[in-house]
């Protein structure tokens, strides 16, 4: 700064300040109002009711639904994708595979909400185009205790944009995987088997791990998908803060601020497990 004229800003700030801005008024500022309501009564004094509140039944349900939801559906999401990515990426395999595959992941893993619960709803629904082929054939699902308006519906849907948000995530991973280190493992004698036992599933599993993370933050966060296929009838604490919010039944904004401020105690968690786990894998992706 020179004297007698005022500050300036280097163009590079001043290109991300609206992005500070954005990042100010639609996340920190909400995370902040979520943080204060959560202890807050309805006359605005300080109180701890809400945090005791959600403790009890049916919340704590809600938050078991969700945390198993995710779990099923980030290991399988995670494994599924995994082994989808690494036979796509692999020596030998046509690279407009690998191409074709990409693009469809890039598309699918934000292809949710209402319009990926209606495609679900006409494909597997109760007269679905695959239930009534399968009902044709001699067999309904429904029938025999499937349905996709309930908790495993809600898994089946959630591996939709899960598989593929894995292969995006995990592929850099399984590039970093040189070739070199396959060839030094053959000269040495080393079967595929012991390749992998000792070399690739070391290196891969940070990054697995960190993707497993992250799946699992991505489903716990799921709204408008659950919703516009159950129309809240499996407990997801996204669902019953909603209900709180709208106001057409239930009406307590202070106690959905302390169901979102228990979600964000959860996915802090997954967050602190998945930082380390990410800088170590980007050791081996260059």
């Amino acid at each position: 700064m020179e004297a007698g004229r005022g500050v300036r800003l280097p163009l590079a700030w001043l290109v991300v300040l609206p992005f500070f801005l954005y990042a100010f008024a639609f996340m920190f500022l909400p995370a902040g109002k979520v943080l204060f309501g959560a202890f807050q009564d309805a006359d605005g004094g300080f109180t701890l009711a809400n945090l005791e509140e959600i403790t009890n039944e049916p919340y704590r349900t809600s938050f078991k639904t969700s945390i198993e939801v995710s779990l099923v559906t980030a290991l399988l999401g995670g494994a599924l994708g995994f082994l989808i990515a690494y036979s796509t990426i692999r020596d030998g395999t046509p690279r407009w595979i690998r191409s074709a595959f990409t693009t469809f992941s890039g598309v699918a893993a934000n292809f949710a909400g209402i319009p990926l619960a209606a495609a679900f709803i006409a494909t597997a629904g109760t007269i679905g185009i695959v239930t009534q082929f399968l009902a044709g054939h001699g067999y309904n699902p429904y029938e025999h205790g499937f349905t996709l308006f309930s908790k495993t519906g809600v898994e089946l849907v959630y591996l939709y944009f899960q598989i593929p948000l894995m292969i995006l995530v995990i592929a850099p991973a399984i590039d970093g995987l040189k070739q070199e280190w396959r060839e030094a493992a053959a000269n040495l004698g080393a079967t595929p088997r012991q390749f992998w036992r000792h070399v690739g599933l070391p290196v891969l599993t940070p990054s697995l791990l960190g993707a497993v993370v992250l799946l699992f933050g991505n489903s716990f966060a799921a709204y408008a998908t659950a919703y516009a296929l159950t129309g809240g009838s499996v407990p997801l604490v996204p669902i019953t803060i909603g209900f709180y919010l709208s106001g057409d039944v239930l009406s307590n904004p202070h106690l959905s601020h302390a169901l979102a401020l228990g979600m964000f105690v959860v996915l802090a968690v997954m967050m602190a497990i998945y930082v380390p786990l990410q800088r170590i894998s980007s050791r081996w992706v260059k």
